[in-house]
């Protein structure tokens, strides 16, 4: 296929090279693990147990029958200890499941599905929900509704996101390096789900051993393998399917108004584990990397251990980092204390010194327009800066906000340091506010 490339963008420093050959090592389990009842986009979940209930690994431990969810489940057999309001990664703090390991490794019984092929698109789209199935690339999104479009709408292609853009990150790439054929077969799923022929695998050019390694898992298949040139925010869905595709989703529109479905390789590896192993999604693959680290590795850690083990395992060095993000140095977030759990969403943990942090105050706009150029959604931001200070708010709304990606290349780019995402982030909370 053609590589068509995407509108603006931006190439900050990559800082992959630290992690990028650490082979995936798989963390000793905790003493504690902290559950958070929110781990993906949508409603909260309620907890279907209580203090001192014992539990099994893979349990269900949290539901909701609100549309946009997604269960959580027990990583390990031990007592629940409390349910209780904790500090989360994301936002404040959120109901969370705390339980103690009894270090029994004790399962709840797999329904384990090796002829998936005999399944009904329903029955594998309730199979993928009970193991608890998110978007895995950052955004969380429950699994099981995006692979069930409207039924009038035709889908033509599955683009799977090996882009893994973000600086530093090197999560996905070491799954598609050392569990190839798991993300083939998820991807196989995919196709019977969704009752496409057509998949593609987009990968950075800055992967090369990804590349070579997917390529050859997908030999005598119909999944072919595009690199793609290293940019940011590529592996967003919109500049994802522009570059391979080059279709264009209009605003505010969904991948599948143009016939796409666009689905991490990471989640594509957890829909093989849930659906022909039967086990729910129980660990991460997170890289945690940084100056303020002396061994970074990429660690498979089991959700809710504590991003402070994850840390002290790798060599943290706190006397000199300036802050930790999880996530990527672009879309992450600065975390205010280390007694927060890893969730779904975690794809990397960052120890910053203050040589890799932005430390300059903002100045004036110069009206260069820089932002304007690397703006993957053809937006301006800086407009919407300015309305943000006369507290403009529908005024934003009306100039498309809502399509912003919150990448932050505007204000990666920015020379005067403005930042611009952040008050963004503000103008869309305002909207959100005044629709309610």
């Amino acid at each position: 296929m053609k590589f068509f490339g995407f509108k603006g963008g931006v190439h900050p420093p990559e800082n992959k090279i630290q992690s990028e050959n650490q082979a995936i090592e798989v963390l000793q389990s905790p003493k504690m693990v902290y559950i958070p009842l929110l781990q993906h986009i949508g409603s909260p979940l309620d907890a279907l147990v209580a203090p001192g209930d014992r539990v099994l690994k893979g349990q269900k431990i949290g539901d909701s029958s609100a549309f946009l969810t997604s269960p959580v489940h027990s990583p390990v057999s031990g007592t629940v200890k409390s349910v209780e309001e904790l500090p989360f990664p994301l936002m404040g703090r959120v109901k969370t499941i705390v339980i103690e390991n009894d270090f029994a490794e004790e399962w709840v019984e797999l329904k384990k599905n090796p002829q998936w092929k005999d399944s009904s698109k329903e029955d594998l789209l309730g199979t993928i929900r009970e193991m608890g199935i998110v978007g895995l690339g950052g955004a969380a999104f429950p699994t099981h509704i995006k692979l069930n479009p409207p039924k009038d709408v035709k889908i033509e292609y599955l683009l799977l996101n090996g882009a893994e853009c973000e600086p530093y990150l090197n999560s996905d790439n070491r799954v598609m390096i050392e569990e190839p054929e798991k993300v083939v077969q998820g991807i196989e799923i995919m196709k019977h789900i969704l009752g496409v022929t057509k998949a593609v695998i987009g990968i950075e050019d800055n992967k090369q051993e990804a590349i070579a390694t997917m390529k050859k898992a997908c030999e005598n298949t119909e999944i072919e393998v595009m690199p793609l040139k290293t940019m940011y925010p590529q592996g967003g869905e919109k500049s994802l399917i522009k570059a391979i595709l080059n279709r264009e989703v209009p605003s505010g529109k969904l991948p599948s108004a143009v016939g796409v479905v666009v689905n991490n390789t990471t989640t594509a590896g957890a829909i093989y584990e849930g659906i022909v192993e039967g086990k729910p999604l129980l660990t991460k693959v997170v890289t945690v990397t940084g100056k303020g680290i002396t061994t970074p590795k990429n660690l498979r850690a089991l959700i809710g251990t504590k991003i402070s083990e994850l840390l002290e395992d790798c060599g943290f060095q706190e006397e000199i980092t300036e802050k930790v993000v999880m996530g990527g140095p672009m879309m992450g977030m600065t975390q205010y204390t280390l007694d927060v759990p890893v969730i779904k969403g975690t794809s990397g943990l960052l120890a910053l010194t203050k040589s890799e942090t932005n430390s300059c105050k903002p100045k004036a706009c110069i009206g260069c327009g820089k932002c304007i150029d690397a703006c993957p959604m053809g937006l301006e931001p800086i407009m919407y800066a300015r309305l943000g200070e006369f507290q403009q708010w529908e005024e934003m709304g009306e100039h498309n906000l809502m399509d912003c990606i919150e990448c932050g290349s505007c204000a990666y780019i920015c020379p005067s340091n403005r930042p611009l995402t952040e008050e963004i982030k503000i103008g869309k909370a305002k909207l959100r506010t005044m629709k309610k």
